[in-house]
């Protein structure tokens, strides 16, 4: 799965402090030591990731609730793979949430934690965003950041497989 890049996005602090907490859930993931645990925390880390996606690109409407995988395939297609993918396992999220013993092996937790980390190194680079990055989330941090928006120019590389 991969995603294409687009050259010039205007990142939210709600885009960045999303990513902040995909990264934190990823951590929790990526040190739980039951399947089930590792599961729901890597599949929140995704979910989290896209939410931050969400803030970036989407628009506000008062239509019925839609799934955010829904939401991410509408305004970023690219990621239409990786939606697809996380969607499929929301449902084994659920399962393990409650703590269904057997609902996800700690093969499919491993894969999981990986396919999220990459999805949200994807979602990253989307919006111009180093994991490193960290931005205050406080209300006097956001009053310097002009409509609440930090407009981040990408560097464009070509890279030929």
């Amino acid at each position: 799965m991969s995603a294409q890049t687009t050259d010039e996005v205007q990142v939210t602090v709600a885009s960045i402090d999303l990513l902040g907490g995909a990264l934190r859930s990823l951590d929790t993931a990526i040190t739980s030591s039951r399947a089930g645990e590792k599961y729901v925390a890597a599949h929140l880390a995704a979910l989290r990731a896209a939410a931050a996606l969400l803030a970036a690109y989407a628009r506000p409407n008062s239509r019925r609730p839609t799934s955010a995988w829904t939401l991410v395939i509408k305004v970023a297609p690219e990621f239409t793979e990786w939606a697809q993918h996380f969607a499929a396992g929301a449902g084994k999220r659920a399962a393990a949430e409650v703590g269904l013993g057997g609902a996800v092996t700690p093969r499919e937790a491993d894969d999981l934690v990986r396919d999220a980390h990459e999805f949200i190194d994807l979602v990253s680079e989307k919006l111009g965003v180093s994991r490193q990055l960290t931005f205050p989330t406080n209300v006097a941090a956001q009053a310097v950041v002009p409509n609440n928006v930090i407009p981040l120019k990408r560097r464009t590389t070509s890279t030929a497989k």
